[in-house]
């Protein structure tokens, strides 16, 4: 097998007469590890062979594995300190105290976050992401600054990463005075694609307030202004259990379904046999989607069993060396690992299921088309040094090579 270095090479070899068609040939590739093959793209999309007459353009593979970029269901931008000096954690019990360390950090960090969230969303675009789900926190700390420079850095990247985001309330909607203010103006500024919630039986039911006071606030704004719902729920028990079944009926009564996911979802991880698949169906016919991080063993989401009773469930990095947790690195192919880490995965069938968890699952959670390198598909793949998938997820190969839309967006692991 050839060298890294050769990968960058590329030979043009346009046809004599002008061509209004060009296609790029990937050539000498092994789609998924498999046999030596050519990926042809034009216009964005892999076809099975060059249109005649086009000007093409080809790219030598060098007998690397092709595999699909990934989809990050779950990330926190704005909170990041990557590529910040280093910061001194305090010990924290509780969202509450988390939420404290997150303004701390903010205040402490010398760059503005628009600029640091595009140094963390370059970076991951060019480990292999070609979208993502970005969550922002909005509260009176904060406005939505953390919006508009996740924006501003979506702008900066857009034709190499999509991004969604969403206008989270982090420190609450019922216990924050303001927030509800905030996030009326965050939807109708334009910005986001979503809108969050959090806990709202455990942190964010203070005061004496309903459990479905936070619930109704936020369901309201998604139906008014044509957006969907991300919500938390890292509640265990009933306490996260009993607002996950609200949600799923405000989701049918409103006709949103397809347009609510619930991330994290502690509670269905603790769920096995009859009690894990009759929340499943209840999830499943209302359209309610899942995120899981794989934080652990015990809060990693049984993705595979909730896929087979029709649940959509993507992957994400969630909190990036913010000061929730120092670590994190948003390397989706990493996070694969991690998951098939925290499930103590061995067979090889399971190590791909966790690859097709960080490259498919949050692909349909996000509503894009599955990149599994077939011809119609979108030309978006990665070229890396390998034998076969379960061995990318435990080897985590540097990615030598990353495509989007039909063009080289990333060598080496930096963007181009």
């Amino acid at each position: 097998m050839s060298s890294p270095e050769s990968v960058p090479s590329a030979a043009s070899s346009a046809p004599s007469a002008p061509s209004s068609v060009s296609a790029t040939v990937y050539r000498d590739v092994r789609p998924f590890g498999g046999a030596v093959a050519e990926l042809v793209a034009v216009d964005g999309v892999l076809v099975d062979a060059v249109p005649d007459g086009a000007a093409v353009e080809v790219v030598e593979g060098g007998g690397r594995m092709a595999l699909p970029t990934l989809v990050d269901a779950h990330i926190h931008p704005d909170k990041t300190s990557w590529g910040e000096p280093w910061h001194s954690r305090r010990a924290a019990a509780g969202i509450g105290e988390y939420v404290e360390g997150d303004v701390e950090l903010a205040r402490a960090m010398p760059t503005p976050v628009g600029e640091r969230a595009l140094r963390l969303m370059s970076h991951a675009a060019a480990q292999g992401t070609r979208a993502m789900r970005a969550h922002a926190d909005v509260a009176p700390a904060f406005g939505l600054s953390g919006l508009e420079g996740l924006a501003e850095a979506r702008e900066k990247l857009r034709g190499i990463v999509d991004v969604e985001l969403v206008a989270f309330p982090q420190h609450g909607v019922v216990r924050a005075p303001g927030v509800t203010e905030l996030l009326e103006e965050a939807a109708t500024s334009g910005l986001i694609t979503h809108v969050g919630g959090i806990d709202p039986a455990g942190f964010d039911a203070e005061r004496g307030a309903a459990d479905g006071e936070q619930l109704g606030t936020v369901f309201a704004l998604a139906e008014r202004h044509g957006l969907g719902l991300d919500i938390h729920l890292h509640d265990r028990g009933e306490t996260g259990l009993a607002p996950l079944r609200d949600i799923a009926a405000r989701t049918r009564a409103l006709g949103l379904q397809g347009r609510v996911t619930v991330s994290h979802a502690f509670a269905v991880a603790q769920l096995s046999g009859h009690e894990l698949d009759a929340m499943a169906d209840v999830l499943s016919g209302a359209g309610v989607a899942l995120t899981t991080v794989a934080l652990s063993a015990t809060t990693i989401l049984p993705f595979r069993r909730l896929a087979e009773r029709g649940v959509r469930v993507g992957l994400g990095s969630d909190g990036v060396r913010d000061s929730w947790s120092p670590f994190g690195n948003a390397d989706m192919l990493h996070r694969a690992w991690l998951a098939g880490w925290a499930l103590r995965a061995r067979l090889d069938e399971e190590l791909a299921a966790c690859f097709e968890l960080a490259a498919h699952g949050g692909a349909e959670l996000l509503g894009l088309d599955r990149a599994d390198l077939r011809p119609g598909a979108p030309a978006d793949f990665m070229l890396v040094d390998g034998e076969c998938v379960p061995q990318a997820v435990v080897d985590v190969p540097r990615r030598d090579l990353v495509v989007r839309a039909g063009r080289i967006v990333a060598r080496g692991g930096a963007l181009v």
